[in-house]
Parts: C-alpha cells; structure tokens; sequence
C-alpha cells in the first residue's frame, strides 16, 4: 500500500468538505461514472498508439477513477480501496485454481477460456441459489453494443451447453451454421415491404437482428467483434489516408 497512499491521500484532500476542491467534492458514483467509462477508453486509444508514456498516464488517470469511486463508498461506510483489493484478489484466487490450487492446468489458452468461463457459471449458480434469477446478471447495459451483445451470447450458448432452460427459453441456434443462416434471414427479412409507417422500425429491428447473427458468427469463429469491426475501419481509414496522401 506504500506506493498507491500518496495518492489516497491526495483524493482526501480534494474531498475535504472544507478545504477540498469545489468540483470533486460534488462528484458521486452515478455523476464519476461517465469519466470513469471516458477514461478506460484512453487507455485503448494509449495503446493503440504503441507510446508507453501515453500507456503509463492514461493507467494512471483509469487508477484515479478508481480511487475516486473508492473515496466516495468510503465516506458512505461502504467500503474502501482496502477492499477493493481484497475483493480482486480473492476473485483471481478463485478464477485460478490451476494456480493458487490442486486443480490440473489446462493445456491450452482455450481450456482455460472455458474454465474461466465455468467458475463464473458456478459463481453465477451460487448467486441464483441465493435469490438472483437474472442469467444476464452483472452485462452492463453502457457497454459498446457490439460487446455487450457477445457477452449475452456467450452466456445463452453457455447456459444452453449446461442444460438450463429449454429450447423455447432460449430460441437459438448457436451453432456457427445457424447464426450464418440467421444473419442471412436478418438481410432478406430487411428487404421485405413494409408500411411507411412500420418501415423505420422494421428495417432498425432487421439490422439489429442481423448484428446479433454477425456477434453469433464471430464468437463461433473465436473473434471480438468489436476488435474485428474496429480493425477493419483501421484498416479502411488507412487506405483512404494513403490514397489521399498520393493524390
């Protein structure tokens, strides 16, 4: 804790009731929150660049927010960054048991995936047996579209690998051949007439429908996404740059 006090004591001080700045002592979660978000995507823009000064300030103001938020559940008797702390490592303690434990280690990145995947499962499980019904439990609803959407795929195709619910719950073909014909049925269904009335709505829900099959795609074929769509506009702002420039 010798390295992170400093700052602790730094966001003290901005707090201060008195002497503390007028700005951060009017902060709390809901009003931080939206900086928080702002700041962990300077940290993919900082390693995007490849500059290590850029990586190191930009995981220095992420690590703000945290003590930021950490202060503010303080002064509410919540909880602080001690617990913070205790909490992640708990969690990594038990996401490790090849590790921390007598557990065999997977033998591929892949195995590991699916065991990650499993002990949130069984943590998950552990909650509804406490009360909590929601299989999307803990998805934020604010996160890119496009990653929000692979998340509640991974977690419908792995309740359905588990046997829970039943076909009608769930209502999808996970299957690499099933979420192409679904991207397919998405496209001709856009195509389709429609009222004038209807036709904003029906071609948004087509093209919603149809990303979903393509969020299907990807995640049967091992890809992000969002990095693959991010990748390709890289890849055609490049071209368009490089055209420009020879112009």
């Amino acid at each position: 804790m010798a390295k992170i006090q400093p700052l602790l004591d730094i966001m003290v001080r901005l707090r201060d009731p008195e002497t503390g700045c007028a700005w951060d002592r009017a902060q709390d979660f809901s009003s931080i929150s939206p900086f928080t978000v702002e700041e962990a995507y300077e940290v993919d823009d900082a390693i995007a660049s490849g500059r290590p000064d850029a990586i190191r300030d930009e995981l220095g103001d992420l690590l703000f927010q945290v003590v930021f938020q950490a202060r503010i559940a303080e002064e509410q008797g919540l909880f602080g960054f001690e617990e913070i702390t205790q909490a992640i490592c708990a969690k990594l303690i038990r996401r490790h048991p090849h590790i921390f434990g007598d557990a065999a280690p997977p033998q591929t990145i892949q195995d590991q995936s699916r065991t990650w995947e499993a002990i949130k499962a069984a943590e998950r499980s552990s909650r509804e047996a406490e009360g909590e019904r929601d299989p999307f439990a803990g998805i934020p609803r604010r996160l890119p579209a496009l990653s929000r959407s692979t998340k509640v795929a991974s977690r419908l195709a792995g309740a359905a690998d588990a046997g829970r619910g039943t076909g009608a719950v769930f209502g999808e073909d996970h299957s690499l051949e099933g979420a192409l014909r679904a991207a397919a049925a998405a496209g001709a269904a856009a195509e389709a007439p429609g009222t004038p009335e209807a036709t904003r709505e029906h071609r948004r829900a087509c093209v919603g429908a149809g990303l979903r099959a393509w969020v299907h795609v990807a995640r049967a074929l091992g890809v992000d996404a969002e990095q693959a769509l991010r990748e390709a506009d890289d890849a055609k702002m490049a071209d368009v740059r490089s055209r420009l420039t020879n112009e």
